[in-house]
């Protein structure tokens, strides 16, 4: 037997026993033994309920009050189980019943609508028993037709619709019924319409801020028969009492473009129930992805504050963004750098995510582990797909991922916890992981480095003011990276690389660009104004931590033929690397393990050349008088087609 045909089994079973138990109990016990069922789903829906929490949050609470998005959740999913009981009430509803428990805010609105003479929509969104709600519409006292979709349960549906019936309510199916629903309406009778969830075939309007698929059949059927919509909303006061509240007749305008009106007047509509739901958060249906059909993306980049993380982060959301534009979506980019308030309390936010099995408790911890200026920079966000850089901010990222059911991307290694946990992982291949799942691999690190990047930070780099005159045909650019814990660049390194550019610059005719990094000891820094300050074919000394200009490493990517790097910056190299252009790497000791591998992978796969400092003005003028091919990795291809199954 199918799973659905069995699970169709047991709902019937249950819906019955439920019925017999209900008719026997008070109806004040049934609805505690329904919010208590609610409990229940509650605590094993975990799928489900991280969904509501999340929608919850985007929007109801986008300040990032996680906390009280969890406590709605499970207030909603109380009023959800006295709602699955309260449906077996359908067969002892009467007009002793209605008059009890039923109470309808602004009746005098339905003899308004029907005086039109054009049939009445009673609109409603999921929220509330609207099960229930059909049944107390059909009690009125004025015909009553409910528009329904078949259910993937035939027996559970065979069930309902006998409820409904029994009521007096008349029945259309959605699938070969809109003949009948025009007939309905042009007899100015009523029917029941819901506008949310409007699936593939729906039309996008804001809700909550974020562009939302609603349906658009009652609208279309008011444009065309001019018929009244009465939107309604139900809310549990005391126990079995519910409000029924009418909003007033919504009659649609018309300014004569049919897809203009049919957008202007849904999302007027949806604004009427988002004002209830503000209101009345608990009663709504938050278990499904409201946004999944939206047409925007918002992408969140967190920062750990180290600049060669921010860079990948900010490579790998350009690839991202790149997706997303593919597909037709629009997209916003948010960065948040990220700040504990001590390692301690980071030490301890890692400990929790590892010892909780869920992210809660993470949540709740937050407040004490961030910083007020990080909490405030993740307040209002909703993203829709997290990214960060590096272990530090691996677990925040999933927990942030979590909470607001976004993907979560992560970059280089983020230790042994976090490999199921993100929907990618991008790691470099010298961190010895094997790749496959949630893994890719990538021969260096990601970076901005394509022909546009260098073209525009070239430009830039000649209009800066920096450059010291006009540059010959051939340019040597020189990239100094700084100081680790075991490698460290002296000034006897930089006199004797010195004397190497100056050796290869004069037997091509060729000219110099330097730049500097942040982390370059003060002695190498003079070493190269001492060296190069007056030097005439030197036309461009950037010393990063005195005068540095943005495009200073870009600029000298687009503008050189030949790259001569320090070895102990992985990413500096990746860079000069993408940038096309032939890269040597000076040999020096004092490099970790992890270093060796990228440098030996790059060797052995031609994308560099490792050289001693004493061979570099003789590879200079061998390799630009030789011209090889020059090969690259195609990291940023292989990252793109893992975004496109993420995405």
């Amino acid at each position: 037997m199918k799973q659905n045909s069995i699970a169709d089994y047991l709902s019937c079973i249950l819906f019955r026993a439920a019925g017999i138990i209900t008719r026997l109990l008070p109806l004040r016990i049934s609805l505690f033994l329904g919010r208590r069922l609610g409990d229940l789903i509650y605590l094993f829906d975990a799928r489900h309920r991280a969904v509501a929490c999340a929608n919850i949050n985007k929007a109801i609470h986008p300040d990032g009050g996680f906390l009280r998005s969890a406590r709605i959740t499970r207030r909603a999913y109380q009023a959800f189980g006295q709602n699955l009981i309260e449906i077996s009430f359908i067969p002892r509803i009467n007009k002793k019943y209605m008059d009890n428990y039923i109470h309808i805010e602004n009746r005098h609105f339905i003899d308004e609508a029907f005086k039109r003479g054009k049939g009445v929509i009673f609109l409603a969104a999921h929220e509330g028993n609207w099960e229930l709600s059909n049944i107390i519409c059909a009690n009125l006292g004025f015909p009553f037709t409910l528009f329904v979709r078949d259910q993937g349960m035939p027996r559970l549906n065979n069930l309902l619709n006998s409820y409904r019936l029994k009521q007096g309510a008349r029945i259309i199916h959605k699938r070969g019924g809109l003949r009948d629903l025009i007939d309905v309406l042009k007899d100015n009778q009523a029917i029941g319409m819901t506008v949310d969830q409007g699936g593939k075939n729906g039309l996008l309007v804001q809700f909550f801020g974020k562009p939302a698929s609603m349906s658009t059949g009652a609208v279309k059927l008011a444009l065309k028969y001019d018929c009244s919509i009465i939107p309604v909303f139900y809310t549990r006061t005391d126990g079995p009492h519910t409000t029924v509240i009418l909003d007033s007749v919504y009659t649609v305008t018309r300014s004569g473009k049919p897809q203009d009106d049919l957008r202007d007047n849904l999302q007027r509509l949806t604004l009427v129930y988002e004002k209830y739901i503000r209101q009345y958060p608990h009663e709504y249906l938050w278990t499904y992805k409201i946004w999944k059909y939206g047409n925007r993306r918002d992408v969140l980049l967190l920062s750990d504050g180290k600049a060669g993380h921010l860079h990948q982060a900010e490579s790998l959301a350009r690839l991202a963004c790149r997706q997303l534009s593919a597909k037709g979506l629009n997209y916003s980019l948010s960065v948040c750098e990220i700040k504990f308030r001590s390692r301690p309390r980071m030490l301890m936010f890692k400990w929790m995510f590892a010892l909780c099995p869920g992210f809660r408790h993470c949540l709740r911890y937050l407040r004490c582990a961030l910083t007020a200026g990080s909490l405030q920079g993740l307040s209002g966000i909703k993203p829709d797909i997290i990214i960060s850089a590096g272990s530090r901010l691996k677990e925040l990222n999933y927990v942030l991922a979590k909470a607001n059911q976004a993907r979560s991307v992560i970059i280089m290694r983020p230790g042994p916890l976090a490999f199921k946990k993100p929907d990618l992982a991008v790691i470099p291949r010298h961190d010895r992981v094997r790749e496959g799942g949630n893994i890719v691999i990538t021969e260096g690190a990601l970076n901005l480095i394509d022909e546009d990047f260098l073209k525009d930070s070239s430009q830039r780099l000649r209009q800066s003011g920096f450059l010291k005159g006009e540059l010959s045909k051939a340019c040597i650019g020189v990239l100094i990276g700084g100081s680790s814990r075991k490698f460290f660049i002296g000034a006897g390194t930089i006199k004797e690389l010195a004397a190497q550019l100056k050796k290869a610059a004069e037997s091509l005719q060729a000219d110099i660009l330097i730049t500097t990094s942040r982390r370059t000891p003060v002695e190498a820094e003079e070493a190269l104004i001492k060296e190069f300050g007056d030097y005439p074919r030197c036309k461009l000394l950037v010393i990063a931590n005195r005068k540095n200009h943005p495009d200073a490493v870009g600029g000298i990517l687009g503008l050189s033929s030949l790259i001569i790097s320090s070895p102990e910056s992985i990413s500096m190299i990746s860079e000069a690397v993408m940038s096309r252009r032939y890269v040597a790497v000076f040999k020096s000791g004092g490099l970790s393990a992890k270093h060796g591998r990228f440098l030996n992978n790059f060797r052995d796969k031609g994308y560099i050349y490792i050289k001693e400092i004493r061979e570099l003005s003789g590879f200079a003028k061998e390799i630009l008088d030789r011209r090889p091919r020059v090969n690259f990795p195609e990291d940023n291809l292989k990252v793109a087609a893992a975004l496109e199954r993420v995405l």
